[in-house]
């Protein structure tokens, strides 16, 4: 724990701590009757409420059209599957900015939905909703589908065989299992929704706000520091909370599984209900994935001659100082070692938590991992300009700052990713391998490794994924000259012309591309050392 610790309190505890109190603190005296009197303004307590109730309400839908996708993705074998996973996992690796403008794009004026049946929903909750489950249905398809793949299917048979209906089987034998990996993904996309800024602040306009969006808008936009800082602690009181909650649920329903290699539970579709099972997911995947991002290709092919692609190679008029096409190269270089950061504290993390000697203080790491996700970004970003600006931490000119805060929303997906596996390993085994003369070290290698090995290369994959797209702290510190691709998309989307909107079209469509590729990548390497498929 010694490592996860001293990460999370240095670049995590101490920047978020330096904003609130220079927000708060005035002469060394602390000014805790703000927090009275920011809350009882009724346009803040309207922000609390819509927050909270547009969070509760995508988690809900996101559950709702996801599962039937992690069911189909673990259990049937059908052709394309490794592309469509891939597919399904690039929404949650684009910046909220573009996943914004895409569905304004088709629920907006002039949109799809316009241009055919008259309906625009750019002026209700429902674009917002609709925009939170394309960005997060992978996070519930690759969570739980990870751990369903590797359920022994014959336990539900056995139920089966013994006179049990197939939806009573599955609600009394899968679905306990399932368990904490759709509680871990529930509270994933909560916590995403929860803090949501780009789609909010594109799609909700002047009539919708959410904690984020108005820590926005109070930090750049009115200077209000001290409004913005009580924000942030309700924000961080309200998700603390919650993963408390969380922690306290999960645990009492953890048991060892029988978990088998996922190749061994994938069979084609078979009668006619799994045949509809998997139509009705494909069709939902076409029109809640594919169409937003086919979107993101046709408007980045309306000039002639490919000219937003050509346009992205010269520095002239851009607002950087290297030519916008060089993001690419500067994202993918942040990503890779974000990800192994995000690998070696989110592993070491989920190893301790999955100790049977693990104190109380240790357990309660484990809601604290999730704290990343449910601070303002705009929070972290400023405080670490702020904090990290003397020697021995004076970060601010090095470019190891980036995969540093891209990191630290990496760690909790490869924390939640990891322990529902971790957890479910039989102790008995270990023990079993320690009696025989084993290391510690040689029993996490003989007992462990093998069977988190798929979670372990998953958790990876989500890791890159949320580095490439990070943008909320990295846009306060991305240099001009080493700018990342989410950060060159916002700030050409920010100026007037249909250059800069193409070329924000354009490098919106090559993050598409780049993702996934990667993703892909990371599909064969999983397969190619699990034997899947």
């Amino acid at each position: 724990m010694a490592l996860p610790v001293a990460f999370f309190g240095v670049f995590f505890a101490y920047p978020v701590a330096a904003i609130v109190s220079r927000g708060l603190g005035d002469g060394g005296e602390w000014h805790l009757g703000r927090l009275v009197d920011v809350l009882g303004q009724p346009d803040i307590r309207h922000v609390l409420w819509f927050t909270t109730w547009q969070a509760l309400a995508s988690t809900a839908l996101t559950l709702l059209l996801a599962l039937p996708a992690a069911h189909v993705f673990a259990r049937f074998a059908f052709p394309g599957k490794q592309v469509l996973r891939a597919v399904v996992t690039v929404p949650f690796v684009l910046p909220t900015v573009v996943v914004g403008t895409a569905f304004l794009a088709l629920v907006g004026r002039g949109g799809l939905l316009d241009e055919l049946w008259g309906v625009r929903l750019d002026t209700t909750v429902w674009a917002i909703l609709l925009a939170h489950v394309f960005f997060n249905y992978a996070v519930v398809v690759r969570t739980v589908g990870g751990l369903w793949a590797q359920l022994d299917p014959r336990q539900e048979e056995a139920a089966r065989m013994l006179g049990a209906s197939r939806l009573t089987a599955w609600r009394t034998v899968t679905l306990p299992a399932l368990g904490p990996a759709v509680a871990a993904a529930a509270l994933m996309v909560f916590l995403f929704t929860f803090t949501s800024f780009g789609v909010v602040q594109i799609l909700g306009g002047p009539t919708f706000s959410t904690l984020e969006v108005e820590i926005y808008r109070q930090t750049s936009e009115i200077f209000d520091l001290s409004t913005a800082a009580v924000l942030t602690l309700v924000q961080f009181a309200a998700v603390g909370a919650i993963l408390a909650l969380h922690a306290w649920t999960v645990r009492r329903r953890e048991t060892a599984l029988r978990l088998v290699d996922a190749s061994l539970t994938e069979r084609r579709p078979r009668g006619a209900g799994q045949w509809a099972l998997l139509a009705a997911v494909l069709g939902t995947v076409v029109v809640l994935i594919l169409l937003p991002l086919a979107v993101l290709v046709q408007r980045s092919l309306d000039a002639s001659d490919f000219a937003y692609y050509r346009a992205l190679t010269s520095d002239e008029g851009n607002v950087f100082l290297v030519p916008p096409i060089d993001a690419i190269g500067n994202s993918l270089q942040y990503a890779v070692v974000a990800t192994v950061i995000a690998v070696v504290i989110g592993g070491l993390a989920a190893a301790a938590l999955t100790r049977r000697d693990a104190g109380r203080l240790v357990r309660g790491f484990d809601a604290l991992l999730m704290l990343p996700l449910g601070v303002s970004a705009v929070t972290v970003g400023f405080g670490f300009l702020i904090a990290l600006d003397e020697p021995p931490l004076d970060l601010r000119s090095s470019w190891i700052l980036v995969p540093l805060a891209q990191a630290l929303v990496g760690v909790p997906f490869v924390v939640r990713t990891m322990l529902p596996v971790l957890r479910a390993v039989d102790e008995r085994l270990r023990e079993a391998a320690a009696v025989l003369g084993a290391s510690p070290w040689r029993v996490w290698r003989e007992v462990d490794l093998p069977m988190v090995r798929r979670a372990l290369l998953v958790a990876a994959g989500f890791a890159f994924a949320v580095s490439l797209g990070e943008f909320g702290a990295t846009v306060f510190i991305a240099r001009p000259d080493n700018p990342t691709l989410p950060v060159a998309v916002a700030r050409l989307l920010g100026r007037a012309g249909d250059l800069n909107y193409g070329q924000a079209m354009a490098l919106s469509t090559i993050l598409m591309l780049v993702c996934a590729v990667a993703l892909l990548v990371l599909e064969r390497l999983r397969t190619d050392r699990t034997g899947e498929f």
